[in-house]
């Protein structure tokens, strides 16, 4: 073999050895990389279910806050509004505060909802309730578009619901002993909103 051939192969060993060392670092880097990169992923599930946590439990503390304003009931609390609004701007602020309009689904829950509203707001007072026929004449449905199941119609005087096409939504009567009427849904009444608690 010639000088010449030697310093190459020479040559050709040194750049490999080189290469070989840059080459061998990365490697282990880009294992660190990949390890580094995991526990950072695995970290921030961990703080997105931390902060998840806490702010169920800032609704939590803000509901029992609610409910110490108003009453509770089985399963949920009560919380009257007393500013008159259409059955719509009534819903939403309800809905703005993580409730819906009331709406009640046993004779106990109504007699309790009544009781609430004369002392919270006045003894010959309407309220809105959380149900209304718009989608179907006759087919009174609450906020989640379920058909209503209890109902307590006024029935012995006026025969309700009676407004057909013009009263699309429901107001529960202080001075009609809890009973619901139908009516238009751009007069503007009081309103209770229900908070589901467990």
């Amino acid at each position: 073999m010639s000088l010449r051939s030697v310093a190459l192969l020479f040559c050709l060993l040194c750049i490999l050895h080189a290469s070989v060392q840059q080459t061998a670092p990365k490697k282990k880097n880009g294992k660190k990389d990949a390890s580094n990169t995991a526990i950072i992923e695995d970290l921030k599930k961990q703080i997105e279910t931390i902060a998840h946590d806490v702010n169920l439990l800032k609704e939590q503390q803000a509901l029992q806050s609610v409910c110490l304003r108003g009453v509770k009931v089985i399963g949920k609390c009560f919380l009257a509004n007393a500013e008159r609004k259409s059955f719509h701007a009534a819903s939403d602020d309800c809905i703005a505060m993580g409730g819906t309009l009331s709406t009640p689904i046993t004779g106990d829950e109504n007699d309790k909802l009544y009781d609430y509203v004369r002392q919270s707001i006045g003894s010959e007072d309407q309220i809105w309730l959380g149900i209304n026929d718009m989608v179907m004449e006759g087919d009174w449905l609450d906020h989640t578009g379920s058909k209503v199941r209890f109902k307590n119609w006024e029935t012995e005087v006026t025969q309700q619901p009676d407004g057909g096409h013009r009263k699309n939504c429901a107001i529960l009567s202080t001075t009609a002993n809890g009973k619901w009427f139908d009516e238009s849904c751009r007069a503007e009444k009081f309103s209770v909103c229900e908070f589901v608690i467990v």
